[in-house]
């Protein structure tokens, strides 16, 4: 079987080596505002992702200060990798009308609230080019980035609907003769990652589940971390354990707290349910989304402007005591 969809992030493993090796081991100060930072690495044409589980952890402040300077700048043919099941980040992004071609799996569904009428549109009318993959193997595409290679053998996606549409070949194995599945390896240019803790130098502490985030730091030519926090370097040193990503591999940090509501932070604070349905009945056409977008993100200066607009600290605290079970109380 052939596949038809379009090869997106693809680089030769040789010349991202030669990219990586120039990036700087020094430790220096990397803190820098959201602003500054997507302003200095974001151009035309890139391939972007997010780091996320589902809605959970989702670099939502840095993906809000994307949307504003792709609309201010008139930024063109940027490309989304949905990856590690990304619903959050994918609605946001699809929605905005920023990105005109994706590699995707599972993400245009808030999982139990429902599917974006505006994102689902995006790719019915073709407005948004799609290459499909299963979970699986998008984020093997990262695997095999973060490795090195150009690809990564396979066998779940051999003879499906899902092969045709995504970019990867079929090959045989020379030890075997059986049939594989190659899967592209994928560098994305910029990834936004959204952790609970960050020195001044980049180290990073997630706390749970990372999905693909640290391999996704690994394959990306530019890693932008929000932090939850700024943490002393000594909470790096007196536990390396705590180091789940180097601080070689970050380019950029930025302190946002609550950077990942209204999606929820795992031991931090819940999801906002009552703003992401609000934000789904906004999207059952594109004048009340636009609505939404222009108060909730392109009218607000900064994160801090939405946090205000959402109901500030104080609706910050209350869905801290979800995440404690205080509220039940």
């Amino acid at each position: 079987m052939e596949s038809v969809g379009k090869l997106y992030g693809f680089y030769d493993p040789d010349e991202m080596r030669a990219i990586f090796k120039k990036r700087t081991k020094k430790m220096v100060n990397k803190t820098t505002t959201l602003k500054d930072a997507v302003s200095k690495y974001l151009k035309d044409g890139d391939y972007i992702a997010a780091g996320n589980s589902a809605i959970e952890r989702t670099p939502v402040a840095a993906l809000m200060e994307l949307i504003r300077q792709v609309r201010k700048n008139d930024l063109k043919h940027l490309k989304y990798g949905a990856i590690g099941g990304s619903p959050l980040p994918s609605v946001l992004a699809f929605m905005s009308g920023c990105f005109e071609e994706c590699d995707i799996s599972y993400g245009m569904a808030l999982e139990a609230l429902g599917i974006s009428k505006m994102a689902r549109r995006c790719f019915e009318t073709g407005k948004v080019k799609v290459t499909e993959w299963s979970n699986g193997t998008l984020a093997w595409r990262v695997k095999a980035a973060a490795m090195g290679l150009s690809f990564i053998p396979a066998r779940s996606i051999l003879g499906t609907d899902t092969f045709k549409y995504s970019a990867a070949k079929e090959i045989k194995c020379p030890f075997t003769g059986k049939t594989y599945a190659a899967i592209p390896a994928v560098y994305p240019d910029i990834v936004f990652i959204h952790v609970h803790a960050a020195d001044k130098y980049g180290n990073s502490f997630i706390k749970g589940t990372t999905l693909v985030d640290v391999e996704l730091a690994e394959a990306s030519k530019t890693v932008i971390v929000t932090t939850e926090r700024l943490v002393p370097t000594e909470f790096f040193r007196d536990d390396p354990l705590r180091t789940t990503i180097p601080f070689y591999l970050v380019d950029a940090v930025v302190e946002v707290p609550y950077g990942a509501h209204p999606g929820g932070m795992p031991y931090e604070y819940h999801m906002d349910v009552d703003f992401l349905k609000n934000m789904l009945k906004a999207a059952q056409n594109e004048d009340t989304y636009e609505k939404f977008i222009k108060k909730y993100i392109l009218d607000c200066e900064n994160f801090e402007d939405f946090l205000q607009l959402t109901g500030g600290l104080e609706k910050m605290r209350k869905l801290r005591q979800k995440v404690l079970h205080i509220d039940a109380e």
